[in-house]
């Protein structure tokens, strides 16, 4: 009975791997935000470089 519970549980993914998952992505939107409105402040309006 515990072996079969082992093996079913080895192809399920774990809940805190997906939690760090999301969690890194989020940073990563962040960061890319952060960037984009330092860096690049006028990015939406292209229309200066008509």
């Amino acid at each position: 009975m515990i072996d079969q519970n082992k093996t079913q549980e080895e192809g399920i993914p774990k809940f805190g791997k997906l939690l760090v998952a999301l969690f890194l992505s989020v940073i990563f939107c962040g960061v890319l935000t952060w960037t984009m409105g330092t860096y690049f402040p006028d990015f939406p309006n292209i229309s200066k470089w008509r």
